[in-house]
């Protein structure tokens, strides 16, 4: 039986989905609120509950035997990113749990003081290398899922918006190749006990993105490129009427000011341990939009 939390979100629902086409027992951990009806169709087994509850991660981890962390989305960091992990790793020994798929973020080690996702992840990360499970941590660089809700806003105004350094590097990857990279850790000898950066086959650069919107679209983009020194104007105001607010915009501008790219060689490694082509963000939008 596989656990798969954050079941609704981009990813964890492709994971689901793809264990249940191989036939695989799979356990959805969803919100009562989330929308789950697909999952519950596509045989998935339903655990309502919530991950800031202790009990619920419990109950969740009973007859498993591989467990895959994808939830992060929420405005409390240290709530469902750190805490919520540390008692799925607790909950996942002392089930017996066999092996255990963590989805990190590419940058996790580097240290960002201003970024409360990224110190979460990598606390995460430290807590699950030291736990005595077997385990495998993918960091993406970003997911191809995420820019369709933008590829669509732009289908209707060709505009795009972006922010800071349009030549910074990124390495966007199909969330469809994450979720088998995902599935396939548990059987793949070489990745027990191993990290890796995920990311598509291309170095990007962020003015790229509205240049591929474009072909896909059949239409000029029009950029807007604000500096970052309007984000950080914005977010200083924001820091007046709600501090935490501002703390948790943090992570989006260390997004925002920094590069997140995987290497040759780390796409190279990627590829032959999971004897996997990757897919270009190009060939994820086509398969996915409606043109």
């Amino acid at each position: 039986m596989f656990l798969v939390t954050g079941a609704t979100g981009g990813l964890g629902r492709r994971i689901v989905r793809l264990l249940r086409d191989r036939q695989t027992p799979t356990r959805a951990f969803v919100r009562l609120t989330a929308r789950y009806a697909e999952l519950e169709h596509r045989g998935a087994e339903i655990f309502l509950g919530d991950l800031r509850h202790e009990k619920d991660i419990q109950k969740a981890c009973q007859d498993v035997q591989y467990v895959i962390s994808t939830h992060g989305t929420g405005a409390d960091e240290m709530e469902i990113h750190y805490r919520a992990n540390l008692k799925l790793i607790e909950a996942a020994k002392a089930n017996g749990v066999q092996h255990f798929v963590f989805i990190s973020v590419l940058g996790a080690d580097r240290g960002y003081d201003d970024a409360p996702t990224f110190k979460a992840k990598r606390a995460v990360e430290q807590a699950l290398q030291t736990s005595g499970l077997n385990y495998t941590i993918l960091r993406p660089a970003g997911f191809a899922s995420n820019l369709l809700p933008l590829a669509e806003r732009f289908r209707q105004t060709g505009i795009y918006i972006l922010i800071g350094d349009p030549q910074s590097r990124t390495s966007i990857v199909s969330t469809d190749d994450l979720a088998r990279i995902a599935v396939d850790s548990i059987t793949t000898a070489d990745a027990r006990n191993q990290i890796f950066a995920v990311g598509g086959p291309q170095i990007l650069q962020r003015q790229d993105i509205p240049r591929i919107f474009g072909r896909v679209f059949n239409r000029e983009p029009f950029l807007l490129n604000p500096p970052l020194l309007a984000f950080d104007g914005l977010r200083s105001i924001i820091g007046l009427f709600s501090p935490k607010t501002q703390a948790s915009l943090g992570t989006l501008r260390t997004l925002l000011a920094n590069e997140f790219f995987c290497t040759v060689a780390e796409i190279e490694r990627l590829e032959a341990v999971f004897q996997i082509p990757l897919e270009t963000l190009e060939a994820f939008l086509r398969r996915h939009l409606s043109v």
